[in-house]
């Protein structure tokens, strides 16, 4: 007899596998987001932005500060090799809060995992369950890997110790690419725990397996914001959806004018949102990729 405490274990491993490789083709109405609906990004954009500044071994960043009331339960990462990383609880939020430094093109290290962009199935000891046709980004994959035990011990401490089962992922750029992958990944390792992304100038993680995978394990919980014309750093482009990458659902885009629209679907390729508006590099903006997002705008400590 299978234990009662194993059923929620089995279940989710059970949709992991079973994941259709079918495109998702949910293509409802483009909406303009409120004021209030924006504002709720906004702790999360700073978030995203504090994980370029480096930590020290007092849990401490030398560099902006952290948020009043944040309480660090693990920092790591030395901005070249391994991105800067951290884990907390926000009180404000009551939520574990998991962030990844974006890259920084001045360290050849972050260059070279942008650049590591065959497709590669998901690590199995990491992942257990996950089907093999799921396949993501190699070096994006890699880099999460060596901090994943770290981040997975530190999001089990703080949910205990504050009594919590929400937990979310946020990051810029290469930092949510990694953020992204958490999410899975913490979902995966706990699945009692109530887990959502939120990320910032995403590039493509994954093929559509993955993609698909997102959206059947994160329904409503994945949002991804896009400023204006921006296009991923240059590193990140290898990610191409002509190399069959492919976009979760949950797009929010930043349009010219400043208003925020939810994009349906995954990349939608209405003019209204990324896919659509920005059709090819050339078309792009580098300078939107940093924001700002709400006011915030990444890399600046």
């Amino acid at each position: 007899m299978v234990s009662q405490a194993l059923l929620p274990v089995l279940t989710l491993v059970f949709s992991l596998v079973s994941a259709s490789p079918a495109p998702v083709q949910v293509r409802q109405a483009i909406t303009t987001l409120s004021t209030a609906q924006i504002d709720v990004f906004t702790p999360y954009a700073f978030f995203a932005n504090t994980g370029y500044c480096s930590p020290s071994t007092t849990m401490s960043w030398t560099c902006g500060g952290i948020k009043p009331g944040f309480i660090p339960f693990a920092t790591g990462g030395d901005g070249s090799d391994i991105q800067f990383f951290f884990v907390g609880y926000d009180p404000s939020l009551n939520a574990v809060i998991v962030s990844h430094q974006g890259t920084d093109p001045e360290e050849i290290e972050a260059d070279l995992t942008d650049l590591d962009f065959s497709l590669t199935a998901l690590n199995p000891s990491l992942f257990p369950g996950v089907s093999s046709s799921v396949e993501v980004h190699n070096g994006f994959g890699d880099e999460q890997a060596m901090t994943a035990p770290t981040i997975l011990a530190a999001v089990q401490q703080a949910m205990s110790e504050h009594g919590t089962n929400s937990v979310t992922t946020t990051g810029h750029s290469l930092g949510a690419a990694l953020s992204l992958l958490d999410a899975l990944y913490l979902k995966v390792q706990i699945p009692s725990a109530s887990v959502k992304f939120i990320g910032f100038g995403l590039p493509r993680v994954g093929n559509q397996a993955f993609a698909n995978l997102i959206d059947s394990t994160f329904p409503g919980l994945v949002t991804h914001i896009n400023n204006k014309l921006s296009i991923p750093h240059p590193r990140n482009l290898c990610a191409g959806e002509f190399l069959g990458f492919v976009h979760p659902s949950g797009e929010n885009h930043i349009m010219d004018s400043n208003a925020w629209v939810a994009c349906p679907g995954q990349d939608n390729p209405s003019t209204e949102c990324t896919t659509g508006d920005v059709p090819n590099i050339f078309d792009g903006t580098l300078s939107d990729h940093d924001g700002p997002y709400n006011g915030v705008t990444m890399g600046v400590c």
